[in-house]
């Protein structure tokens, strides 16, 4: 009878032995892949996006220094004229009338002190009358060549080389002499002014780092600069800050800093908006995490799964500084060395067991290059 109660206790034993290694099994499922990252640090060039327009390098109002009627316009609308070149032609009759009779009185005077000069070293007429003589001529010269501005001013002529703009006047029109509307403007396009605001807390930030080692300068290319365009397409030719104004503007608290760039082909056009990349400084040591591998909790918090030594899924909260072609720029929360998941995140939780692999390079590049298009179509 014992022999019998013990064969079905240990049957029982068994049987339970079983049925916990079951549920252990159960409970254990295998580590799950992912790919991961292991950061480096490198120096990365932190760079600034501001809005601006552009402007012309130089404008000019064409307006008319004389009175008259306009006989001539003689440049072609939206085309390219030079400095000098002759614009309108305004009826020269009655300053050409008033010149010839400048000219008249002037030779007439000429002649006089030409008879008198003689005369008074002879003493056969008094120096004062003789003074007299040469003070006419001189007046009349003076006459002569105000004509002779005037005669000229019925010539509008192009102040600077440019791209002039529609006519706002015709043939026939009456123009007048200091006149407030301007027949026509030229803007020098090439090279050509964009103008940014930077608020001045974050200059006053940025000049902090640079003072106490956090950020090095950006070096020869400090003033480098590069556009987005309108339409979120990148320009091709990099411009050069030129100049940062040391007020600041009360309404805005911002400064206004100015570039210049190349614009051969008149792609750029005054008044267009774009956003300027201007470099601020170079982070010695900076940390790139991918940008599909930071997540952001319920208060909108970064942060990212790491893969500790032995294995294990650790949930690590960051902080993240600007996007850098489809990656973040890590501010705090993690180190060289540390291995971050990219790929299976969605398979994986805080505490779990994970069998790590590290991403293809080529991989890496390929997001990259595609998280950079994507982030200049969204701009």
């Amino acid at each position: 009878m014992h022999r019998k109660i013990a064969v079905i206790s240990l049957i029982l034993l068994l049987s339970a032995c079983d049925r916990n290694s079951s549920a252990e099994n159960q409970a254990a499922p295998p580590p799950v892949s992912v790919n991961v990252v292991t950061l480096r640090t490198q120096p990365v060039t932190l760079s600034t996006r501001l809005p601006g327009r552009t402007t012309a390098v130089k404008s000019a109002e064409v307006r008319p220094q004389v009175s008259g009627i306009i006989l001539k316009r003689l440049f072609t609308e939206g085309a390219e004229v030079k400095a000098g070149q002759q614009l309108y032609q305004i009826d020269p009759a009655t300053y050409q009338a008033a010149y010839d009779r400048a000219r008249a009185t002037f030779d007439n005077a000429n002649a006089v002190v030409r008879r008198y000069k003689p005369l008074s070293e002879a003493h056969a007429i008094s120096g004062q009358l003789y003074d007299d003589a040469v003070a006419t001529a001189k007046e009349a010269a003076a006459d002569m060549e105000t004509a002779r501005v005037n005669l000229n001013y019925t010539k509008v002529i192009a102040p600077i080389s440019g791209h002039i703009g529609r006519s706002l006047s015709t043939e026939g029109a009456l123009v007048t002499s200091g006149q407030s509307a301007y027949l026509t403007t030229i803007q020098q396009l090439d090279p050509i002014y964009v103008d940014v605001s930077e608020s001045s807390q974050n200059l006053l930030q940025l000049r902090k780092a640079l003072a106490q080692g956090h950020l090095k300068a950006a070096g020869d290319n400090a003033a480098a600069a590069r556009l987005t365009l309108e339409d979120g397409g990148e320009y091709a030719h990099e411009g050069k800050l030129q100049f940062s104004e040391v007020t600041v503007d009360e309404g805005t608290g911002s400064v206004t800093m100015r570039a210049v760039f190349p614009n051969g082909q008149n792609e750029l056009l005054p008044g267009m908006f774009v956003h300027a990349v201007l470099q601020q400084g170079v982070q010695e040591n900076g940390i790139l995490v991918p940008q599909e591998s930071v997540g952001h909790d319920i208060k909108g918090a970064p942060y990212v799964m790491v893969v500790t030594a032995d294995g294990a899924v650790e949930q690590r909260a960051i902080g993240t500084g600007e996007m850098i072609n489809g990656q973040w720029l890590v501010t705090k929360g993690l180190a060289a060395g540390e291995r971050v998941i990219t790929d299976g995140l969605q398979n994986v939780r805080a505490g779990a067991k994970v069998t790590a692999a590290e991403r293809p390079a080529a991989t890496v590049a390929e997001i990259q290059n595609k998280s950079s298009m994507t982030d200049s179509s969204a701009q």
